[in-house]
């Protein structure tokens, strides 16, 4: 997922309905109606750097919605969820709030997010049907829809098309064999170079390539599977770009967009949508030069989905202001309206139907991508068990630890998780 997904848990809600609440704290934030005008004021909790652009779109719907005062809270993704934790215990806070897709069955489980289902007939931009089918699991808690899908992103391939034909490929790998071939030829160029940069920090990169190699995770009884012939292989598969010296163990003291820029240091990479913004900024002498691709495939091609949903407070006063701004934000043209603001993707299917998408090649990738992508598993207790696979994944990498074995270890911890 986006940044939300990378962000931590330290505490969960029990521990904050029993602690010692810092109410005051929250108040700033509350929902509201304006006392000296007919006004109803909204609270909307926007994370991180879009909610920098949220006041901007929030002025286009207030001039469509006279009525309805919108007031933006921009909270960083670190103080977050201790934020949202102390909202829910003390169920005073915002009326709309932007939601990273892997805290929602925390919250939703807490009774904190509203179900929308009834209000969907009223306002058909919320439909399920718009949007992506795996961008749509994220927004789901049991039998409800707590959640709409705002924007969206999936992983892709990134490549220097100059240098991939230069090692005898016109266009980009499109299995796991060719990857790992293109892989090794490049990384021979000579010394310090390598053929792919894979982020051992990226928590989703093993679970998603296992997904291609057939693996479900987790069975239907969400006993974990990461010690089956499935999840084993694609570790294996893996490790053997660190193994065979086509990626660096290490960091090289240089950024993805620099490495992929200077001779090509890193001449591959996967990553998400806000790449390309960043290396046509930082490197507009690799126009032409770089292009991107759907993922590789093995058994299928399936890629991580991430991004953020909107979730209406269950405790909201203006619950009707607050559907109607849901709604604005997730119509077509105001999704591509934050594109241009923000360089996030849009999560309707409609609007990936716009130009703009369907005419840029590096964009329309993510389009296609999308039609193969999966979120993590849905539960709260999916952050540890990724947090816990990084530090296996390192001594095997790193440490040159016995894969099986490992994975062993990391399967029985899991299942720990999961039993808590």
């Amino acid at each position: 997922m986006k940044k939300s997904a990378r962000f931590k848990s330290k505490k969960w809600i029990s521990a904050a309905v029993l602690g010692t609440l810092l109410v005051s704290g929250v108040m700033a934030g509350c929902s509201s109606n304006s006392a000296s005008s007919d006004k109803t004021t909204i609270t909307v909790w926007g994370m991180g750097e879009e909610a920098k652009s949220l006041p901007k779109i929030a002025d286009e719907f207030e001039k469509e919605n006279p009525k309805i005062e919108v007031k933006v809270q921009a909270i960083p993704w670190d103080t977050a969820h201790d934020k949202l934790l102390t909202a829910v215990a003390s169920k005073k806070g915002p009326d709309v709030l932007q939601m990273g897709t892997t805290w929602i069955p925390e919250f939703a489980s807490a009774n904190a997010l509203m179900d929308l289902t009834p209000h969907i007939k009223d306002y058909p931009e919320l439909d399920p049907a718009k949007y992506y089918e795996g961008s749509v699991e994220t927004t789901k808690f049991e039998d409800k829809t707590v959640g709409v899908p705002w924007y969206i992103d999936t992983r892709v391939l990134y490549y220097r098309t100059d240098l991939l034909k230069e090692a005898g490929y016109n266009e980009a790998p499109k299995t796991w064999d060719e990857l790992q071939d293109a892989a090794k030829k490049l990384s021979e160029r000579g010394k310090g170079k390598y053929g792919i940069s894979l982020d051992t920090k990226e928590q989703s990169l093993a679970f998603m390539f296992a997904r291609q190699n057939g693996s479900t995770l987790l069975d239907d009884q969400n006993k974990p599977l990461f010690n089956e012939p499935e999840f084993i292989e694609a570790v294996e598969y893996l490790n053997g770009f660190f193994k065979n010296g086509s990626a660096p163990k290490d960091e090289l003291g240089i950024d993805i967009i620099q490495g992929f820029r200077d001779d090509g240091i890193l001449p591959m990479f996967i990553s998400g949508p806000w790449m390309i913004k960043l290396i046509n900024d930082q490197a507009p002498e690799l126009e032409g030069k770089w292009a991107t691709a759907v993922l590789p495939a093995k058994e299928n091609n399936i890629s991580a989905l991430g991004g953020s949903n909107l979730s209406i407070f269950e405790h909201t006063k203006n619950k009707d202001a607050s559907l109607k701004f849901l709604a604005y934000m997730n119509k077509p043209e105001t999704q591509l309206k934050w594109m241009e603001m923000t360089n996030s993707l849009p999560s309707t299917k409609a609007a990936w139907e716009d130009e703009s998408l369907k005419e840029n090649p590096l964009y329309k990738t993510f389009g296609e991508q999308m039609e193969h992508s999966q979120s993590m598993p849905v539960m709260k207790e999916w952050e540890k068990i990724a947090q816990t696979y990084l530090s296996t994944f390192e001594k095997i990498y790193r440490g040159g630890a016995d894969v099986e074995k490992e994975l062993d270890q990391f399967n029985k911890k899991s299942e720990e998780i999961l039993n808590k």
